[in-house]
């Protein structure tokens, strides 16, 4: 029988790789950012088009490559990194398992141009699908240009699985964040289609983040920093004020090198027990510094997991030095249990001398005097004067025509209250039955013919809204109520680009907006919503719009409407009055789909007198 097992030629087994290593521009860009940090270089400039669709490049000032090395790094598992297997447990740089340029040139037209410090000349290099079209030297600056043109030209397949610009540019836009975080000390530039999004010059870690992340988180971030001997904690941690719907400021590094780790955040969680309300995700920007041998990063393709060797150590170092931090900066309220706040001094009477009483006596004054007497002051001057009123004189007077039913005024009759009548009897009022009940704060209960209907508060309440807000976005006839001093609401670049591309269809449900360089100006919101609930509408609204946008329009609105109705119903817990109640039972039963809310969960149950009756049976 003939062998049916071969080796693949290089090229396939570029591709094969390739779609490990490239799942997305972001992945290019990634590789290509940590390639020209690892080359020590102090100025890195990003340039992409299209999302990096058609171009992504990145200009470094690092110390180069040779002829021979220009060429043999586009070859499988070319790296300079290490040298044996058990180098794999002392890594100190970014990549280090020489696949990444292997396969973008294997899926890419890429051009390289690099050039050493000592070097005349420099090298020029293209590459199309793994196969070098030209090398030839050329007179260039110091460092690295990489330019990767028309990603998955040669796997069409792969290239109709992206997503749009929009989305792939925030994937863009997230790495390229990690990078810039993670080296506060080098200069990094980012342009997209010829406009500058990102200018970060080498700063501190504190100015970085600000930067980054706009001018006003500089108030949020409280500082945290621990030295142990199996690791050092270094960054910032958000107020517990500042909290937001979404996980999009939350990082962690390990020796400089983006992770994720569902253990570490809920170290962090739990050192903000008890200080956020349900939901809501602090902010943090946490460094750590491990021995390199402690931890193992080849257990993940993207690298972004890390294995740890001892996990419960750093969960309670982490979770003690937030604690610590938020405790230090007053963050966290403080019980002082020796001091009584009744015995400190006003600010406006700390100064202040005590003013004794003084006592006035008139000795001439005699109660059961007719004259009249006079009031004098301590000088002995008349200041006042009154008389002593008879107040026992035609008392009996004031007692007249209190008996009688009715009394005239002006021909007006009144009733007296003695015969005031009730609008019911005392047995018809006790026959009177409410229409609605709570129960829990959370059920609504109606009575009605077979047995009786129970109501989720919140799951109605979102259809009633859901339905509204897509007939406003449909009609665009909606109310906005237009506010006397504007909102400043701060967010991210990344979170103010996807609320500039909703405006058109937030403006159709009452929202009114201003632009500023950081800052989002709300003139106006709709009727329904008040301005305590804005700020939580629109960032609820980006987190969960943060994996990308729809296309269609419909698409746009029912994700709108979702989000909005999600955050604007009444939630669990919240009393309603018996008006209230019966108002939203009417306006769930006047929508078009009562018996499901926006998310397909039942909104009420019916319980028959027959069902209760089986309850009671033996």
């Amino acid at each position: 029988m003939s062998s049916i097992i071969q080796l693949l030629p290089d090229h396939v087994a570029n591709q094969i790789a390739a779609g490990e290593v490239v799942q997305r521009p972001a992945s290019v860009v990634k590789e290509l950012l940590e390639n020209a940090v690892d080359a020590k270089a102090t100025d890195i400039k990003l340039i992409i088009k299209d999302a990096g669709k058609a171009l992504i490049q990145v200009i470094d000032n690092g110390v180069g490559m040779s002829v021979t090395d220009a060429r043999l790094c586009f070859e499988r598992h070319a790296t300079s990194k290490i040298r044996q297997a058990e180098d794999l447990f002392s890594i100190h740089t970014k990549g280090f398992r020489g696949e990444a340029l292997a396969s973008i040139a294997a899926i890419a037209h890429v051009e390289m141009k690099t050039k050493q410090d000592q070097e005349e000349l420099g090298n020029h290099i293209i590459i199309e699908g793994s196969k070098f079209v030209s090398q030839e030297p050329a007179v260039l600056p110091k460092g690295t240009s990489f330019a990767v043109k028309n990603l998955f030209y040669n796997i069409p397949a792969r290239r109709n699985f992206l997503k749009s610009d929009t989305v792939e540019f925030r994937h863009v836009l997230d790495e390229f964040q990690r990078v810039a975080l993670a080296h506060p000390n080098i200069y990094f530039t980012m342009y997209h289609n010829g406009s500058e999004m990102f200018n970060l010059p080498n700063s501190n870690l504190r100015q970085r983040i600000v930067t980054i992340f706009s001018g006003k988180t500089n108030e949020k971030l409280v500082p945290i920093q621990e030295h142990t001997d199996i690791l050092s904690i270094q960054g910032f941690v958000g107020k517990p004020e500042f909290a937001k719907k979404n996980r999009a400021e939350q990082f962690f590094f390990v020796n400089d090198r983006y992770i994720r780790s569902n253990y570490l955040h809920h170290a962090v969680m739990n050192a903000y027990e008890g200080l956020l309300p349900n939901g809501a995700q602090p902010s943090y920007f946490i460094y750590l510094n491990v021995p390199p041998h402690t931890i193992d990063i080849n257990i993940h393709p993207t690298k972004t997991e890390i294995k740890f060797d001892d996990e419960q150590a750093l969960y309670a170092i982490l979770r003690s030095a937030i604690k610590h931090s938020l405790g230090q900066f007053n963050v966290v309220p403080i019980l002082d249990f020796d001091r009584d706040p009744n015995l400190d001094t006003p600010y406006d009477y700390q100064n202040k001398s005590a003013e004794y009483p003084t006592v006035q006596v008139d000795r001439t004054f005699n109660p059961f005097s007719d004259e009249k007497p006079t009031h004098s002051n301590s000088s002995g001057s008349t200041s006042s004067s009154f008389k002593k009123v008879d107040t026992t004189q035609n008392w009996e007077s004031l007692y007249v025509g209190l008996k009688q039913d009715t009394f005239e005024i002006d021909n007006f009759s009144i009733e007296n209250d003695e015969v005031t009548a009730s609008f019911f009897d005392e047995k018809e009022e006790e026959q009177v039955a409410k229409h609605t009940y709570q129960i829990q704060k959370k059920y609504i209960v109606s009575p009605i013919k077979s047995g009786m209907v129970i109501i989720n508060q919140n799951r109605a309440h979102q259809r009633v809204l859901y339905e509204q807000l897509l007939t406003n976005m449909t009609v665009q006839q909606a109310s906005s109520q237009q506010l006397l001093f504007p909102l400043q609401v701060s967010f991210s670049v990344n979170e103010l680009k996807i609320i500039s591309e909703l405006q058109p269809a937030l403006e159709t449900i009452g929202f009114v907006f201003s632009w500023e360089s950081e800052e989002l100006n709300i003139l106006g919101i709709p009727s329904n919503t008040t301005e305590s609930e804005v700020k939580l509408v629109l960032e609820q609204l980006v987190s969960d719009l943060q994996d990308g946008i729809p296309d269609s329009s419909f698409s746009q609105n029912d994700t709108i409407a979702k989000s909005m109705a999600k955050s604007l119903a009444v939630k669990t817990g919240m009393y309603l009055t018996e008006k209230e109640q019966e108002n939203l039972v009417n306006n769930l039963f006047a929508c078009k789909e009562p018996n499901v809310s926006p998310f397909q969960k039942p909104t009420f149950i019916t319980m028959r007198v027959e069902d209760i009756d089986k309850r009671f049976t033996l």
